[in-house]
């Protein structure tokens, strides 16, 4: 038994495992396509991070703009607040009243200025100089 494994280790020497090289189709199909798969997958994220940053300049942009409707928004609250205040006034009801209703308060004289009507209007422009008359009256 002893012989046996003796000629088992000697003929199990290091040259009988190095490996012979396979110069088959099936040695160059491999690096192929794992080269081909290891590509796509490249692509795949390089598509799908392109993809990602054009969204996120989408929304980066539509961000700004609503942050810009709210400023407005917050100045049209400031505004409104405002308002609201001033309305529960006296001065700011006085003023209403008298707009709106034509009121007056005892003692005072109310002027109301009238536009003046068309027709006036034509009569204002037929008003000639002395000199347009004259011209007029010889033709010229």
């Amino acid at each position: 038994m002893v012989t046996r494994i003796k000629k088992f280790k000697k003929s199990k020497s290091l040259s009988s495992f190095t490996r012979k090289k396979d110069t088959s189709s099936r040695a160059i199909f491999f690096p192929i396509i794992l080269g081909l798969m290891i590509l796509a997958t490249i692509s795949f994220l390089i598509f799908s991070n392109l993809k990602i940053n054009k969204k996120r300049v989408e929304l980066n942009v539509r961000i700004e703009n609503l942050k810009k409707g709210i400023k407005v928004l917050e100045r049209e609250k400031q505004d409104l607040s405002a308002k609201i205040f001033q309305v529960g006034t006296e001065d700011y009801l006085e003023k209403e009243a008298r707009e709106r209703f034509n009121l007056k308060k005892p003692g005072e004289e109310v002027v109301v200025i009238l536009s003046p009507e068309e027709g006036q209007e034509e009569k204002l422009g037929e008003q000639k100089s002395f000199w347009q008359r004259i011209l007029e009256k010889l033709g010229i």
